[in-house]
């Protein structure tokens, strides 16, 4: 049940959030780095 949650928001976050992998990590605002750490989180849940 977990890991299929988890598969699903991995797709969501797919399709709905930006990608930030062409910028420099350094540079983000705190709202990007929230951003790569909430798709950071999922796919290494979903991965489980």
């Amino acid at each position: 049940m977990k890991k299929n949650l988890f598969k699903l928001l991995a797709r969501l976050n797919k399709f709905l959030l930006p990608r930030i992998s062409k910028k420099d990590l350094n540079r983000l605002s705190k709202s990007d780095k929230l951003i790569v750490a909430f798709r950071y989180w999922v796919t290494t849940n979903a991965l489980d």
